[in-house]
């Protein structure tokens, strides 16, 4: 392919054969194989024997093994990863399709215990551990679960928490005071996985943690009822919580993580192993199963709504009609996916109504921003024969705003930063929900290109004000939700250039420098999964489709005429669209840093096919 246009043409007609008959796109969303680990551990504790599901899983974790018996987060972790190791060997071993002789398993075992041991696996995975019999619960929680109980009014309450915080610590809570421990006959020994130390007994890490977790319990012991009591009131609310948010497939929140903790929870509270409350979340479990590669994948959530959301509107920017019959299918699927419902958000933000979007095919009651401004776009050539739906989405946007005046995912207000003085590993990534870059970005960039908000109004000046007191020192700005600093500063760029702000503005001015200093030789732009966890950009070593799509729609948004940068990445795009490798593989979205990365299989499509559309409506038409 040698033309913009017949590389356009291509990845059209790409989406048009990949759209499923609801009109969404169902293409993975793929986060690495500890979803596939706890799947076989879980089916394997509720001793449900789906042999073909179970040995497909295996099959996969085994083929993704490194040479040094490790399994690795993205490409190029160095060494590989020890919590992703320990997961992926003992489901290997609880599958019962391998044994500790396999050479496969005994050089992961070597790996294992060269990193330290099982003792140093993260958090969840230690919780994990310790439900299925392989490490002991810590003498207390790591937060009193009263802390469900204390009012809005008092510094940290349950709300306080961001909704993924929610969702994963209240059962957590409630395992952590049962001290839940599952083993079956089919159990493996994981003991020859220690090195020799003591497993600490606590949670707490240092006075500050010790001084804020006295705090909470000094507001607990100002609530009134007896402590007994009170303690039974707690498990009983946290119960609540999850039957009250489980969603229609059986899920709680639609999430992996919390749903495999709820089911855990819930017998811990009396469940049987067959009730119907956790069959269907395995269910929801096995519906959320994807085929990658010929093997079985379990998906930690779909992302149905946010795929058809950037596909629709890139489908239109590259010219295709909203009448278009894939088009018009992909609107209709987003518009039955608004919500009806409150949830949490409210709590945070009362004056609002529904009218926001979520991330997977079935979430009703968690929308988020950045799903939102993306379906709107996509409806917005639909014009006003969905006139109530767009309002409503647009009032909810607009109500969204932090006081500190950018936009975060899910909720408002929800970034205390006494939470990173908790006894919780990668607390700023769990239990906050920050204004970020990208987010404020992409919601500046909507209001600044598809509605009549004036520049001046104020959610616009606050936005425009919070993006330019958060770029970082070498011009480019931190991505929360992708990989990750290339990430930022496309969304922020485009966000003020879209409000207003000149390309002569000295922060323009240093990001689009920025930009062109780090692009590589072949034309191309790529960022490592190692930028989020240093907090600084680092490079790849090779390009990736994604990347260099989003550098290209940052430099063309801010340009008069093409550059030779601009040039060598259009043509780096076109050389390289229909290539398959370990860069088109490579995760290009974050939810933990250090932990949990996204390849997102919709990338390499979506955002090639938006570069390439708005160069050529800028320069060849």
């Amino acid at each position: 392919m040698t033309d913009t246009s017949k590389v356009i043409d291509w990845l059209v007609e790409t989406l048009r054969r990949d759209q499923s008959p609801d009109g969404s796109w169902n293409y993975p969303f793929e986060t690495g194989l500890s979803t596939d680990a706890y799947m076989i551990i879980l089916l394997r504790t509720l001793e449900i024997n789906d042999e073909e599901l179970i040995k497909g899983i295996a099959e996969r974790i085994l083929s993704r093994q490194g040479k040094n018996g490790s399994w690795k987060l993205f490409y190029d972790e160095r060494e590989g990863n020890l919590t992703a190791t320990v997961e992926s060997y003992y489901a290997l071993l609880y599958s019962g399709y391998y044994d500790k002789k396999d050479k496969r398993l005994q050089t992961a075992k070597k790996f294992i215990l060269s990193k330290g041991g099982i003792e140093e696996v993260s958090m969840f995975t230690k919780v994990m551990l310790a439900l299925t019999g392989h490490l002991k619960w810590p003498s207390f929680s790591p937060m009193p679960i009263e802390i469900i109980l204390l009012p809005l009014s008092f510094p940290i309450n349950f709300y306080s928490f961001s909704v993924y915080g929610r969702a994963n610590l209240t059962p957590m809570m409630i395992l952590a005071d049962k001290k839940l421990s599952i083993m079956t006959s089919r159990s493996p020994d994981l003991s020859d996985l220690r090195v020799g130390r003591l497993v600490s007994e606590s949670w707490i890490r240092s006075e500050e943690m010790r001084s804020l977790i006295s705090f909470i319990e000094d507001g607990v012991k100002n609530l009134i009822g007896l402590p007994q009591q009170l303690h039974k009131l707690a498990i009983k609310r946290a119960k609540k919580y999850i039957l009250d948010h489980i969603e229609e497939d059986g899920t709680f929140y639609s999430y992996y993580s919390s749903t495999f903790l709820m089911i855990f929870a819930l017998i811990s509270l009396g469940y049987k192993k067959t009730d119907p409350v956790i069959m269907k979340a395995i269910n929801g479990f096995k519906s959320m199963k994807c085929v990658i590669e010929g093997k079985p994948h379990m998906q930690y959530t779909t992302a149905n709504v946010w795929n058809t959301a950037l596909i629709g509107y890139a489908l239109q920017e590259a010219g295709i009609s909203h009448e278009d019959a894939m088009v018009g299918a992909a609107n209709d699927y987003l518009l039955k996916r608004q919500h009806t419902k409150f949830g949490d958000w409210v709590i945070h933000n009362p004056s609002s109504l529904p009218g926001g979007w979520g991330f997977s095919d079935i979430n009703t009651i968690n929308p988020d921003v950045d799903d939102t401004t993306a379906s709107l776009r996509s409806i917005f050539r639909m014009g006003t024969s969905h006139h109530d739906a767009w309002s409503r989405g647009v009032n909810w946007l607009l109500s969204m705003q932090n006081d500190d005046g950018g936009w975060a995912a899910f909720e408002k207000n929800t970034d205390t930063k006494l939470f990173e003085f908790l006894p919780i590993e990668k607390a700023e990534f769990i239990l906050t929900d920050p204004s970020c870059a990208d987010i404020t970005g992409r919601t500046l960039e909507f209001f600044g290109n598809y509605t009549n908000l004036s520049k001046h109004h104020q959610s616009i000046k606050k936005g425009v004000k919070w993006l330019l007191n958060h770029q970082e020192g070498d011009g480019s700005w931190y991505g929360r939700w992708g990989i990750c600093y290339i990430y930022g500063t496309w969304g922020a760029i485009t966000g003020l250039s879209a409000v207003g702000v000149p390309e002569s503005n000295e922060c323009i001015r240093k990001a689009i420098s920025w930009l062109n200093r780090i692009q590589n030789s072949d034309g191309g732009w790529g960022e490592s999964c190692y930028s989020d966890s240093k907090r600084t950009y680092m490079s790849l070593g090779a390009s990736t489709l994604t990347h260099t799509a989003w550098a290209l729609d940052t430099l063309i948004c801010v340009s008069d005429k093409p550059t030779p940068s601009m040039r060598k990445g259009i043509s780096y795009l076109i050389e390289n669209v229909q290539k398959k490798d370990w860069t088109t593989a490579y995760p290009k979205g974050q939810g933990m840093a250090g932990a949990f990365y996204i390849h997102y299989h919709s990338y390499r499509y979506i955002f090639p096919l938006l570069a390439l559309a708005h160069y050529r409506k800028k320069f060849e038409t």
